[in-house]
């Protein structure tokens, strides 16, 4: 039986949405098509009748995986208005996200593999952190625009160097203390 349009496309963003999961989990190099068409129930072979290469697997996933973030990121805000920054550091800073690299971050998990991949995923990883920058722009204080972007690029650098530094230790107590000790730093003392 044929798959229909809606069908096709069904599957293609099935297919998305598992490879941003499975790639933060994974590594971009640490799961093949094969793997990843086996997870969503179809054949190998119908990979390139909904995509031209890996690497265009690669830059869609990347793009829904920070989408998903901008989105969960509003509805936290919308939750908290009144301290939106600390609505979007503390979940993110959290032991949770620590420990669900699958459902967290895009550049805290594929940031270093990014930089060595073609430029469509680096130009999608782009054209992701200006979201990512003017999504965080809208909630910082500062006098003007370029203030604003400013401590953006800050607050997002500092969330995804605590992360990886948090990820990257052994010691389970340390790993803590670096997501305490940074979201305190972000959150306290703000007026």
């Amino acid at each position: 039986m044929r798959s229909t349009k809606a069908k096709a496309a069904e599957n293609r963003e099935e297919i998305i949405v598992m490879a941003a999961r499975q790639f933060r989990s994974h590594g971009f190099a640490g799961i093949g098509v094969a793997e990843l068409m086996r997870k969503v129930g179809l054949t190998h072979g119908g990979f390139y009748a909904h995509f031209a290469s890996k690497s265009e697997l690669m830059e869609l996933a990347c793009r829904r995986a920070v989408s998903d973030m901008l989105v969960d990121w509003q509805a936290k805000v919308d939750s908290a208005p009144d301290d939106a920054i600390a609505a979007i550091v503390l979940p993110y800073l959290s032991p949770d996200h620590r420990d669900r690299p699958e459902t967290g971050c895009l550049m805290a998990t594929l940031g270093p593999e990014a930089a060595r991949e073609p430029e469509p995923v680096r130009r999608a990883v782009t054209e992701c952190l200006e979201d990512v920058f003017g999504t965080l722009s809208c909630h910082v204080r500062g006098p003007g625009a370029a203030e604003r972007r400013k401590q953006a690029i800050c607050l997002f650098s500092t969330l995804v160097g605590a992360m990886v530094a948090a990820r990257s230790v052994a010691d389970p107590a340390l790993s803590d203390e670096i997501l305490r000790t940074v979201a305190e730093s972000l959150t306290t003392g703000r007026s």
